[in-house]
């Protein structure tokens, strides 16, 4: 599914605001707390990991169950996210 304009230059925002674990430069994670498999979350509902914390061996996708225990579940890193996209 293609995004419309708001939702690009909302994943822009997202990503510009650094990992949410190191700050450093970052990709869009959509969160998959609620959603199966094959399912991917709204635009809306994503995090900014760098690609260590997104795909890299630390990362979400390869250890997740080791991700939230080292630095918390997505739902509060999506809290945390909103946050800072707030001010």
């Amino acid at each position: 599914m293609s995004k419309s304009k708001e939702e690009k230059a909302y994943l822009d925002r997202v990503a510009s605001l650094g990992c949410i674990v190191c700050r450093s430069p970052a990709q869009v994670h959509h969160i998959r707390k609620g959603y199966g498999k094959g399912q991917r979350a709204p635009h809306w509902l994503t995090i900014p990991l760098c690609e260590t914390h997104h795909t890299g061996s630390d990362g979400i996708h390869y250890h997740p169950k080791i991700f939230e225990m080292r630095y918390g579940d997505e739902l509060s890193l999506l809290a945390e996210t909103i946050r800072r996209l707030n001010g």
